[in-house]
């Protein structure tokens, strides 16, 4: 799921001063306006492509797909391409609110990895109407001078009173009730209310060892030594594991979330066209490693993993193995009451 704000300082101030939107030339045919998640594309792709098409590029960010299922659906923008992850993809196709993909338009496509459109068909079954971009798992960051090695390969170990201020748990709701289900041995994707009930009283449970509720600050925590062990997406774990050589990142034997981030067409599209040619462009090889090296993610694009360094195409923190996926789950979009009383539960939580 998101992933890629973990870069802070001037790098987010140079970012917003790029990414800003532009207001006007929306009705013109050289136009393309694209929502995405924030610092997930490298700002000298979208140069790069009006330079070559003519194509002028009006580009926005969002945080959570929550926050971009908000700005979508309140109609003030016609977005033309959105990258969101996987359970909002599925639940704007299950809202009509999806154009399909003609990947006749798109012929680059070839570069990604069919897996990935295999793994695509748990949120889009026919693979009629997303195109994958990023993938991952969530996991265990944890400083290998500090945690006992032999146990992370437990979920477990995020209760262990030897950790205690210690640990950093997500501040997702999903993502946090995921680690306790797992424990349970229940499915990620349970609507069953006694279920939720057993997860929040482990979490309940904890909440006492936990020394932050974060997302985007957990990996720098983490560099700085501040806690033992986070909650991390695997793309954070690799950029932390590049500043601190004492870190590790490990998913749990109980399984985890494999997510998959993905772009789609909105049937707000004006430019549907347009929105064709980026996605080609965004699969050329050269393009996908500018990528790549700029979110530092697991990217589907075949090429662009065969072309990297044998040590990162190795790495089971960025790349993680057949048997770790297989092991996970993809979320899916709750219904609107779950989803209510899933979050009565969280903030119970929280005020705990």
């Amino acid at each position: 799921m998101r992933k890629a704000l973990f870069q802070t300082g001037v790098s987010l101030v140079m970012a917003a001063f790029f990414f800003l939107s532009g207001c006007g030339g929306k009705d013109q045919e050289n136009t393309l306006t694209v929502l995405n998640y924030g610092k997930y594309l490298e700002p000298e792709v979208i140069a790069m492509f009006e330079e070559e098409t003519g194509i002028q590029v009006e580009y926005e960010e969002y945080v959570t797909p929550e926050n971009m299922y908000t700005k979508y659906r309140a109609g003030a923008i016609d977005y033309d391409l959105i990258c969101t992850s996987d359970y909002m993809v599925e639940k704007l196709i299950q809202e009509g609110e999806v154009l399909e993909m003609d990947y006749n338009n798109i012929p680059y496509a070839e570069n990604l990895d069919p897996v990935y459109f295999d793994f695509s068909k748990s949120f889009d079954p026919e693979n009629k109407y997303s195109m994958p971009y990023f993938f991952g798992t969530v996991g265990i960051l944890y400083n290998k001078e500090m945690v006992d090695e032999s146990k992370v390969n437990s979920w477990e170990i995020l209760w262990d009173e030897a950790y205690s201020g210690k640990i950093i748990m997500a501040d997702s709701v999903r993502d946090s009730f995921m680690v306790a289900l797992k424990i349970l041995g229940y499915s990620l994707n349970t609507t069953d209310k006694d279920q939720w009930k057993e997860a929040q009283e482990l979490l309940i449970k904890q909440k006492p060892l936990v020394y932050s509720y974060l997302v985007d600050e957990a990996q720098d925590e983490m560099i700085a030594e501040n806690a033992a062990m986070a909650v991390v997406y695997s793309g954070e774990a690799g950029y932390a594991l590049e500043f601190n050589e004492n870190l590790a990142f490990s998913v749990p034997e109980e399984g985890s979330n494999m997510w998959i981030d993905s772009w789609f067409i909105p049937k707000t599209a004006k430019h549907k066209e347009n929105a064709e040619k980026f996605l080609d462009f965004l699969c050329r090889e050269d393009v996908s490693m500018m990528n790549f090296d700029y979110v530092y993610y697991a990217t589907p694009n075949k090429k662009t993993k065969e072309a990297l360094d044998p040590e990162l195409q190795q790495s089971p923190t960025i790349f993680p193995p057949t048997e770790v996926l297989e092991n996970c789950e993809v979320l899916k979009p709750l219904d609107d009451e779950s989803n209510t009383n899933l979050s009565i539960l969280w903030k119970e939580i929280k005020s705990v």
